[in-house]
């Protein structure tokens, strides 16, 4: 059983913290501007005090939070995207299943055959199980990877057919924009952890809602939230 959150030793109640790191993770805030949104509510903290709740609580909010349980029909569509970090090119490796629920994701400095086959280990340990089927673009270094760890596994290599990969790319290259880029690698693997998480908790699934289904899914996200925040509903 994952423990509680601690919030020993803070000044301000848990409630400002917990709201401040869901604002910071949620919407493509700055932190000055996550700042700026407390102030009007009367709440007076810096944005370096919201950055270190961020880098504190963010993984620990993320770790409470509940997974989609995997399935060995779920399909993984598996794709990188380049990030430049103090003048180096990085890359991100990033699956998604067939709803756009991101399953896993790892920065690397390399695109090759060795990258990619390291991705999957990470899936198939973190799932648990091999999907029914994965899509990539042509990038042949999957197709080498997928031989060497499921080779029994489905694999359709094809760049029209891996728009939900690609698509999850977008929200971070926002983020990326507003934070004005990442310092380190490490930054980078801490911050998506976190942000993915968030978003897979309140994003609702690639399907029509009503409007209605919608608004009930976010207050059930808000309400899993609060619980792994630690915080009263």
């Amino acid at each position: 059983m994952t423990k509680s959150v601690s919030y020993k030793r803070h000044r301000f109640p848990s409630e400002i913290i917990a709201h401040a790191v869901w604002l910071y993770f949620r919407f493509p805030l700055s932190l000055r501007l996550v700042e700026e949104m407390l102030l009007e509510r009367g709440i007076v903290v810096s944005y370096e005090t919201v950055r270190r709740w961020a880098l504190k609580f963010g993984p620990d909010y993320a770790r409470r939070l509940r997974r989609k349980r995997p399935s060995r029909r779920d399909i993984w569509h598996l794709d990188e995207v380049v990030i430049t970090i103090a003048g180096q090119k990085h890359w991100l490796w990033r699956a998604v299943d067939q709803d756009g629920y991101v399953l896993d994701e790892i920065v690397q400095t390399r695109r090759d055959t060795k990258a990619a086959k390291r991705l999957l280990k990470r899936l198939l340990k973190k799932q648990g199980v091999a999907p029914k089927r994965i899509i990539t673009d042509k990038l042949g270094s999957y197709g080498a990877a997928k031989r060497e760890v499921m080779p029994g596994v489905d694999h359709w290599s094809h760049k029209g057919l891996n728009n939900r990969a690609e698509n999850s790319h977008v929200p971070l290259r926002k983020r990326e924009r507003v934070m004005q880029g990442f310092r380190a690698p490490g930054d980078l693997q801490r911050f998506v952890s976190v942000f993915s998480a968030v978003r897979n908790l309140f994003v609702p699934p690639r399907s029509r809602r009503s409007a209605h289904a919608t608004h009930l899914h976010r207050l059930t996200a808000m309400a899993e939230w609060k619980s792994a925040a630690n915080i009263a509903a």
